[in-house]
């Protein structure tokens, strides 16, 4: 199970509808919700007393957590069924929008007008993001017999901007003064859907690289390069392109076997990927939304030693109130696993971050605020 959560879905045991939404806008999402009984256990486990459907959608970037965590939760909970869509982040957001799912999966809190259609939705209260798996984002790259690729923030705006086209450039060697770099061509591949990786990918750009492009889930059609759809896509792409680069979730680099390159912070250190590495940022991130939305501002040009600076958090967004009385019962008791400490040591072995320190804290908070 340790790197299954390719599916298209994920399905335990039960009666209680649910669809989760993510940042990675990609497709559509379906879900249904009903009624069913239930008993919310306090720490998500109730030996079999709690039940019900849980449809759920979106990012893909936390595909492969939901996987674990649905095996783990179920086995404990075995009258509980959860479905999870990973269809895109900016489709989870949807489908929760239109109540067609309990809780959205996005690798971006909600923005622009999507709060207010958001608690439209929730009636009765309010849609929180709650901040539960950190995804590091790494720099891939298929280069035979160049190992340990460091590379900065503005050597890879020109990459992927399509300015440094050949890997012997003289930005790419001044990154890597010992390194014998061949002339070989630079394939840059970037998401072809609408993502959120996209989205804190050029985050970071715009942030540490004089990037000339708003950050955006869409990839600018100015800045070129070859797209993909979908982390799978990226990573296939990267891993049979000779010469190819590309930037996709930590845990799909992991289960590809690709090279994942140094990134520079902003100190001007290069900083192998690690999930302590990435942890570093997200604990230094500012909550910049209110109460028990724990919207994240994160700091892309961090100083921090040791910090890798490219990471992007998925939210889990539902209601704070306002769900159906039942199924906020099993909502809230799936988080409370997510969120507990075995839920989040869970993440580490899939190529993810756990939370830690104060972010925990507040995300443990708003989980139980959920009625």
């Amino acid at each position: 199970m340790k790197y299954a959560g390719r599916l298209a879905a994920v399905a335990v045991v039960g009666a209680l509808s649910l669809a989760a939404c993510g940042t990675d806008n990609n497709t559509g999402a379906t879900g249904s919700t009903s009624s069913a009984s239930a008993s919310a256990p306090a720490a998500g486990n109730d030996n079999g007393g709690l039940s019900g459907t849980i449809n759920a959608a979106g990012s893909s970037a936390q595909a492969n957590a939901i996987t674990e965590w649905t095996k783990n939760f179920t086995a404990t909970n075995p009258g509980v069924t959860l479905n999870y869509q990973p269809s895109g982040s900016g489709a989870g957001v949807q489908a929760f929008i239109q109540g067609t799912v309990s809780f959205a999966g996005s690798d971006s809190a909600l923005k622009e007008d999507e709060p207010t259609q958001a608690n439209a939705r929730c009636k009765t209260g309010n849609a929180i993001n709650i901040p539960m798996v950190t995804g590091p984002v790494a720099v891939v790259y298929n280069l035979p017999g160049v190992e340990g690729l460091q590379l900065s923030p503005k050597t890879l705006g020109g990459i992927f901007n399509s300015t440094i086209t050949k890997w012997d450039d003289a930005a790419i060697k001044a990154d890597n003064p010992d390194a014998t770099l061949p002339s070989t061509p630079i394939q840059a591949f970037h998401r072809s859907d609408e993502s959120g990786t996209s989205d804190n990918f050029t985050k970071f750009l715009k942030a540490t690289a004089e990037w000339p492009y708003e950050p955006a889930k869409a990839w600018p059609a100015e800045a070129k390069g070859q797209g993909s759809k979908g982390s799978d896509g990226i990573a296939s792409s990267v891993k049979d392109t000779e010469g190819a680069i590309s930037y996709v979730e930590l845990s799909y680099a992991e289960n590809s076997s690709l090279q994942k390159a140094k990134v520079a912070n902003g100190a001007g250190e290069f900083v192998e990927l690690t999930p302590e590495s990435a942890a570093k940022t997200v604990e230094t991130a500012e909550v910049k939304g209110t109460g028990n939305d724990l919207a994240l501002s994160i700091d892309y040009a961090t100083k921090t030693a040791g910090a890798y600076p490219i990471v992007l958090v998925t939210y889990e967004i539902t209601c704070e109130k306002g769900l159906p009385a039942e199924e906020a019962k099993v909502v809230k008791s799936f988080l409370q696993y997510t969120s507990s400490d075995e839920g989040q040591a869970a993440l580490k072995e899939l190529g993810y971050a756990p939370l830690s320190g104060g972010l925990l804290t507040k995300v443990r908070t708003a989980v139980e605020a959920i009625s």
